[in-house]
Protein backbone atom coordinates (compact mmCIF):
# COMPACT_ATOMS: atom_id res chain seq x y z
CA UNK A 1 0.00 0.00 0.00
CA UNK A 2 2.84 2.34 0.84
CA UNK A 3 4.39 1.90 -2.64
CA UNK A 4 1.04 2.66 -4.22
CA UNK A 5 0.85 5.89 -2.23
CA UNK A 6 4.36 6.87 -3.34
CA UNK A 7 3.48 6.30 -7.00
CA UNK A 8 0.21 8.21 -6.62
CA UNK A 9 1.99 11.10 -4.90
CA UNK A 10 4.57 11.20 -7.69
CA UNK A 11 1.88 11.56 -10.35
CA UNK A 12 -0.13 14.10 -8.35
CA UNK A 13 2.83 16.35 -7.57
CA UNK A 14 4.61 16.03 -10.92
CA UNK A 15 1.92 15.68 -13.56
CA UNK A 16 -1.21 17.40 -12.25
CA UNK A 17 0.32 20.90 -11.87
CA UNK A 18 1.23 20.98 -15.56
CA UNK A 19 -2.30 20.12 -16.62
CA UNK A 20 -3.71 22.77 -14.31
CA UNK A 21 -1.36 25.48 -15.57
CA UNK A 22 -2.14 24.64 -19.18
CA UNK A 23 1.45 24.84 -20.43
CA UNK A 24 3.09 21.61 -21.47
CA UNK A 25 6.66 20.79 -20.44
CA UNK A 26 8.86 19.01 -22.94
CA UNK A 27 12.52 18.23 -23.47
CA UNK A 28 14.43 20.41 -25.94
CA UNK A 29 17.32 19.09 -28.00
CA UNK A 30 18.59 21.02 -31.03
CA UNK A 31 19.06 19.35 -34.41
CA UNK A 32 22.23 17.30 -34.04
CA UNK A 33 23.76 14.17 -35.47
CA UNK A 34 22.55 11.17 -33.47
CA UNK A 35 26.06 10.22 -32.38
CA UNK A 36 26.49 13.47 -30.41
CA UNK A 37 25.43 13.44 -26.77
CA UNK A 38 23.41 16.43 -25.62
CA UNK A 39 21.78 16.84 -22.22
CA UNK A 40 18.14 17.73 -23.02
CA UNK A 41 16.82 20.98 -21.57
CA UNK A 42 13.37 21.19 -19.97
CA UNK A 43 11.27 23.75 -21.78
CA UNK A 44 7.72 25.01 -21.32
CA UNK A 45 5.70 25.12 -24.52
CA UNK A 46 3.58 28.15 -25.39
CA UNK A 47 -0.18 27.55 -25.36
CA UNK A 48 -1.34 25.58 -28.37
CA UNK A 49 1.99 23.81 -28.89
CA UNK A 50 2.84 20.16 -28.22
CA UNK A 51 6.02 18.16 -27.70
CA UNK A 52 7.74 16.69 -30.73
CA UNK A 53 10.53 14.32 -31.68
CA UNK A 54 12.17 14.77 -35.06
CA UNK A 55 14.23 12.40 -37.14
CA UNK A 56 16.40 13.38 -40.09
CA UNK A 57 17.02 10.69 -42.69
CA UNK A 58 19.47 10.52 -45.56
CA UNK A 59 18.09 7.72 -47.68
CA UNK A 60 17.61 4.77 -45.32
CA UNK A 61 20.09 6.14 -42.77
CA UNK A 62 18.69 7.88 -39.68
CA UNK A 63 21.30 10.57 -39.04
CA UNK A 64 19.74 13.54 -37.21
CA UNK A 65 17.44 13.96 -34.23
CA UNK A 66 15.83 16.83 -32.36
CA UNK A 67 13.03 17.47 -29.87
CA UNK A 68 11.13 20.37 -28.37
CA UNK A 69 7.82 22.21 -28.85
CA UNK A 70 5.95 22.95 -32.09
CA UNK A 71 2.46 23.93 -33.27
CA UNK A 72 0.12 20.94 -33.52
CA UNK A 73 -0.66 21.69 -37.19
CA UNK A 74 2.95 20.87 -38.18
CA UNK A 75 2.89 17.39 -36.59
CA UNK A 76 3.28 14.50 -38.98
CA UNK A 77 4.70 16.64 -41.79
CA UNK A 78 7.99 16.07 -43.60
CA UNK A 79 10.34 18.56 -45.21
CA UNK A 80 13.88 18.74 -46.53
CA UNK A 81 16.54 20.35 -44.37
CA UNK A 82 20.08 21.24 -45.39
CA UNK A 83 22.49 20.50 -42.54
CA UNK A 84 26.25 20.92 -43.03
CA UNK A 85 25.86 20.70 -46.80
CA UNK A 86 23.74 17.54 -46.85
CA UNK A 87 19.97 17.50 -47.48
CA UNK A 88 18.03 15.36 -44.98
CA UNK A 89 14.33 14.52 -44.89
CA UNK A 90 12.99 15.58 -41.50
CA UNK A 91 9.86 13.93 -40.09
CA UNK A 92 8.07 14.93 -36.89
CA UNK A 93 5.98 12.98 -34.39
CA UNK A 94 4.09 14.78 -31.63
CA UNK A 95 2.59 14.00 -28.25
CA UNK A 96 0.71 16.04 -25.65
CA UNK A 97 1.76 14.74 -22.21
CA UNK A 98 4.47 16.20 -19.96
CA UNK A 99 7.94 15.03 -21.03
CA UNK A 100 6.45 12.59 -23.55
CA UNK A 101 9.27 13.32 -26.01
CA UNK A 102 11.85 11.79 -23.67
CA UNK A 103 13.59 8.65 -24.86
CA UNK A 104 11.27 5.68 -25.24
CA UNK A 105 13.35 3.46 -22.98
CA UNK A 106 13.01 5.82 -20.01
CA UNK A 107 9.24 6.03 -20.45
CA UNK A 108 8.85 2.26 -20.51
CA UNK A 109 11.10 1.81 -17.47
CA UNK A 110 9.07 4.36 -15.50
CA UNK A 111 5.85 2.74 -16.63
CA UNK A 112 7.10 -0.68 -15.55
CA UNK A 113 8.34 0.38 -12.12
CA UNK A 114 5.59 2.91 -11.54
CA UNK A 115 2.63 0.68 -12.34
CA UNK A 116 3.50 -2.99 -12.68
CA UNK A 117 5.88 -3.51 -9.76
CA UNK A 118 3.63 -1.90 -7.10
CA UNK A 119 0.70 -3.98 -8.40
CA UNK A 120 2.73 -7.19 -8.04
CA UNK A 121 3.92 -6.13 -4.59
CA UNK A 122 0.37 -5.30 -3.53
CA UNK A 123 -0.88 -8.73 -4.64
CA UNK A 124 1.97 -10.39 -2.77
CA UNK A 125 1.11 -8.46 0.41
CA UNK A 126 -2.56 -9.41 0.09
CA UNK A 127 -1.60 -13.09 0.07
CA UNK A 128 0.41 -12.86 3.32
CA UNK A 129 -1.58 -14.08 6.34
CA UNK A 130 -2.20 -11.58 9.12
CA UNK A 131 -0.04 -12.04 12.20
CA UNK A 132 -2.19 -9.91 14.48
CA UNK A 133 -5.87 -10.53 15.16
CA UNK A 134 -8.24 -8.05 13.59
CA UNK A 135 -10.14 -5.64 15.78
CA UNK A 136 -13.82 -6.53 15.79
Amino acid sequence: MRQFLHVTAFFVFHLVPYTLCGNLRCLYRPILEKEYEFQPIVTECPRGEVCYKAEGRYGNYSALSASGCMPRRVCGLQHDLSYQGVVYTMSYSCCDRPYCNACVGLFHVLLLFGNVCPAIGWRAVQGVPRLLPEDS
